[in-house]
């Protein structure tokens, strides 16, 4: 009986963790799989604070791990840590860490920390250098269709773009 009871509720337990997961893989491009803080890990380890700040990829260390809005990021050191968990959204990627270009198409892509640009202290992140250098020619209008699109996709799952 002590058996069948714990197995309900590790099934009601998970029950509730799935959709909350779910939720997250459609609001932020996460890697898939859940780290040791058992949410899916965004912007692919890669240090927020110092991509924002310095354009610089730097990757994380689980060690130094804050989550934010489902979603686990890694950081190089306790102060970048420190530093992003005291102003997420100043650090944390726009479209939740999809492509712009492709959020302005109305898409969700990888967006990839290689090629980022930082607008008005927003990070944007974009899927490769291709994108990236089209971007740039006409960044201005790109992102103003893009903040204009992510509020019809924001909520949608990849697979339904």
């Amino acid at each position: 009986m002590m058996n069948t009871l714990k197995i309900t509720a590790a099934v009601i337990a998970l029950a509730f963790a799935v959709p909350a997961t779910s939720f997250a893989e459609d609001e932020h491009n996460v890697s898939k799989g859940v780290t040791t803080a058992g949410v899916p890990l965004g912007l692919h380890g890669v240090d927020a604070v110092a991509l924002s700040t310095l354009n610089a990829v730097a990757e994380g260390d689980a060690a130094h791990t804050v989550v934010h809005d489902g979603v686990a990021y890694y950081f190089a050191s306790a102060e970048s840590a420190r530093r992003f968990k005291a102003a997420p959204e100043k650090y944390a990627p726009q479209y939740g860490g999809f492509c712009a270009y492709a959020v302005a198409l109305g898409k969700k892509f990888d967006g990839d920390p290689r090629y980022a640009d930082i607008v008005d202290g927003k990070l944007y992140l974009f899927v490769n250098a291709e994108i990236f250098a089209k971007y740039k020619k006409d960044s201005k209008r790109i992102l103003a269709k893009a903040e204009k699109t992510w509020p019809s996709i924001q909520h949608k799952a990849v697979e339904d773009l």
